[in-house]
């Protein structure tokens, strides 16, 4: 049965194409994953009465928490996953854990002469990279592709010339433009290298469309195996063109939020795209240890400068709505330090339904701030709730818009669970190692870095104890007493 900290937990997690990791007592990463729907996914492996196979009930009875991001799409949550699994290798990731990398397409527009590349490494060389995407015949296909429309030459020698041509049948059989011969000139071949890679970016839609009528063309001639090679052809070239790549540069982030920033105003009624949105979400335990955090996006993207965490002070227990009333009172009543210190919000955003956001006006209206525009996200539909007497707003779901205010509440619910953590555990360690005689805070701060937490102590050997702490076999028995009875109270 899943514990209640997995519970709470569940409540948070959205119906959205994305990756989770999985942590055991320690805090150790032991499983990634991803789901076209991760809500459906991660709550599959605590459902009761859930028939896991021999590994998977293994990985569920050793987790103790787990956290979750959200991508665009299923092929950026393929290649994240990949990315994770990569760095933090999990101990129950048996797949991928090889040294495979995804195919990209590598263009050095700095060379004489440019062409295409598959390569699995993409660098900071100053070349033009195209993916990577999961799919090798994606790839493959795509190149093969604008090089014959575009005429690209495809050998590898670094100054084409006549003895490369004796080589080469890409003239022969007339895709390949043939500068080696002089057949074109280096403006020219530069102009069709340019149209190739502004294809690959998804700027020419009007050339996948030729394809397609050729590939209905053909099928109505009866030419099917022809009309099938161009069929999956336009797959590839539909797959490769997608606009949102994993590996995007920051122009590329930066337009993208510009232009979020803009259709979120106009779908809102703002005047004006809000360059500094703040977003806040709550987070309690059963009413514990109630905190909130404030992250904030400047023209669209997270700017961790101005992130801020709240102990919430004016009531014990469970209460959303009085949490973030609050937090507008700290934020920008009088007398608050972070008026002068974090730049004011063009739009203010509730991780929560109508009730956080009327308690968030509210205070706003109490304390005498009337002009900061103020919404909500509900949580499971991410609809943009409004309280102002319009209909509540349903943001396209593959626009920018929705992006943008996504992300930043999924910053904040990933920052305000960080800090409800880290709460957790100090009071842990506080109410545990702290009453041990004998333990000091040197030989406390030496267990807890040999160990990293409570759990992990709860795990060691007395001998392990005593001697990372340098005490004797009294003291380490009462330290790992005192660990294991705090651990498996939180079970």
């Amino acid at each position: 049965m899943a514990s209640a900290l997995i519970r709470e937990r569940l409540k948070g997690v959205p119906s959205r194409p994305g990756c989770y990791l999985m942590r055991d007592r320690r805090g150790v990463i032991i499983y990634v994953g991803k789901a076209k729907n991760l809500r459906r996914r991660v709550q599959s492996y605590f459902r009761p009465g859930a028939k896991h196979p021999p590994k998977v009930r293994s990985m569920v009875d050793t987790v103790y928490d787990f956290e979750f991001m959200t991508v665009k799409n299923d092929a950026e949550a393929l290649l994240t996953e990949a990315s994770l699994i990569k760095r933090h290798r999990p101990h129950f990731n048996i797949l991928m854990r090889d040294d495979k990398r995804y195919l990209a397409l590598r263009a050095d527009a700095a060379a004489d002469w440019p062409r295409f590349q598959c390569v699995r490494i993409v660098r900071d060389d100053g070349a033009r990279y195209f993916g990577p995407f999961p799919s090798s015949p994606v790839v493959r296909a795509a190149k093969d592709f604008v090089e014959k429309r575009y005429g690209i030459r495809g050998c590898d020698a670094v100054e084409p010339c006549a003895e490369t041509h004796g080589h080469c049948l890409a003239d022969v059989i007339r895709t390949c433009s043939a500068p080696c011969l002089g057949r074109i000139g280096r403006d020219e071949y530069r102009a069709r290298f340019d149209e190739a890679c502004a294809f690959l970016e998804g700027k020419r839609p009007e050339v996948l469309s030729e394809v397609d009528a050729k590939m209905r063309e053909a099928a109505g001639k009866g030419d099917y195996e022809r009309a099938a090679k161009l069929r999956d052809t336009v797959f590839a070239l539909r797959e490769m063109t997608k606009a949102h790549f994993v590996r995007k540069t920051p122009e590329m982030r930066r337009d993208g939020a510009l232009r979020g920033i803009a259709e979120l105003a106009e779908a809102i009624g703002l005047p004006e795209p809000p360059r500094v949105i703040e977003c806040v979400d709550i987070s309690n335990l059963f009413g514990t240890h109630n905190v909130a955090s404030l992250v904030v996006a400047r023209d669209g993207l997270p700017d961790g400068r101005f992130y801020r965490h709240f102990r919430i002070r004016s009531f014990e227990g469970a209460d959303d709505p009085r949490a973030m009333a609050e937090v507008v009172r700290r934020r920008y009543g009088p007398g608050s330090t972070l008026l002068g210190s974090s730049p004011r919000a063009d739009l203010y955003i509730c991780d929560g339904g109508i009730t956080q956001l009327r308690a968030a006006r509210e205070a706003f209206a109490e304390i005498g701030v009337a002009d900061i525009p103020t919404i909500g996200l509900a949580k499971q539909q991410e609809i943009v709730v409004l309280d102002d007497g319009r209909p509540d707003v349903v943001l396209p779901r593959d626009g920018e818009a929705l992006m943008v205010i996504t992300r930043l509440r999924d910053e904040a619910h990933r920052f305000a669970i960080t800090y409800h953590r880290s709460l957790r555990d100090r009071t842990i360690r506080e109410s545990v190692l702290d009453a041990v005689p004998g333990i000091g805070e040197a030989k406390k701060v030496k267990l807890l870095k040999a160990f990293r937490s409570i759990y992990g102590i709860a795990r060691a050997s007395e001998d392990e104890i005593a001697s990372v702490a340098g005490v004797g076999a009294a003291v380490a028995a009462e330290v790992l007493r005192a660990a294991r009875s705090a651990s498996a109270e939180k079970r």
